[in-house]
């Protein structure tokens, strides 16, 4: 605790201050304190452990497209309240929530830019944005992306950190997990790549269709990944679960994903497969 006296006075004592908001951050992974600042220039990875902390999905595509490149479109498609749904609080309020909170008006992202040079559409769901749930706006802003693809003849990225379909909307969010896997397939149709990066946590809907789609499939480091959490899967099975199961590197071993690459590295890895694969006219 010294040294934390000595930068914050006051943090011992009768008179104890605490740690200032927004100045420190706890990482999940080795709990240990980490200057905010710190954090953020590091892409949200723990410098001390490594581990990956969620990442806004607009930060995470600015990030990852060469910089001044991004381009994003489809944000008139909007989240909606289509059956007056009401659980603990209407749908509708919750809509709102998440609108003025984390500023966006959907659980996903669309982009246009240049990755290392290459033409490229880019996806990201926004975890923060009602749990990164799919619903039609997300379906819609997802087709709009490939179709953006296609027409342009390059390729296609997602970044997957969802809880999966939104239950507010019923059967309308379940049918977006067969829209968006039909729109692959016309991508696959023109022969243009789709890589899929599965980030913590890819869940439900997302992770039964559009995510495990992918030509090549990637991991973020301890991501959990699978349709059901593992606590319901116990309770099920009645069964204790395996150390590290549904994480990266336990996905990595039983063959269900490619490669599991570091946050930092995923432009350079992700250019270099496309080199490989994108087709000649292209």
């Amino acid at each position: 605790m010294g040294w934390l006296t000595r930068i914050i006075p006051g943090v011992r004592g009768k008179n104890k201050q605490g740690i200032p908001d927004g100045v420190w951050q706890q990482c999940k992974g080795c709990q240990a304190p980490i200057y905010l600042p710190d954090m953020i220039n590091n892409l949200w990875v723990c410098p001390k452990c490594g581990h990956h902390a969620g990442i806004r999905a607009r930060v995470r595509l600015l990030n990852f497209l060469d910089e001044d490149s991004a381009v994003f479109f489809a944000e008139d498609i909007v989240s909606e309240d289509i059956l007056g749904f009401t659980d603990l609080k209407p749908y509708t309020t919750r809509i709102k929530n998440a609108n003025s909170t984390i500023e966006e008006t959907a659980a996903l992202l669309v982009a246009k830019g240049f990755l290392k040079g290459q033409p490229v559409v880019a996806a990201a769901f926004e975890f923060n944005y009602i749990g990164g749930s799919m619903d039609r706006a997300v379906g819609e802003r997802f087709r709009l992306a490939v179709e953006s693809a296609i027409e342009q003849r390059c390729p296609f990225i997602c970044f997957s950190a969802s809880g999966g379909a939104r239950m507010q909307e019923g059967v309308y969010s379940l049918l977006q997990m067969s829209k968006t896997a039909a729109v692959l397939k016309q991508l696959a149709e023109h022969h243009l790549p789709y890589i899929s990066i599965l980030c913590h946590p890819t869940t439900g809907g997302v992770a039964a269709s559009l995510s495990m789609l992918g030509d090549v499939i990637i991991a973020e480091p301890g991501a959990l990944i699978g349709f059901t959490g593992p606590r319901v899967i116990e309770q099920t099975v009645k069964q204790k679960l395996p150390k590290g199961f549904q994480r990266s590197e336990f996905l990595f071993k039983q063959g269900h994903i490619d490669k599991i690459v570091h946050r930092h590295q995923l432009a350079d890895m992700i250019s270099n497969i496309l080199k490989k694969l994108l087709p000649h006219d292209a």
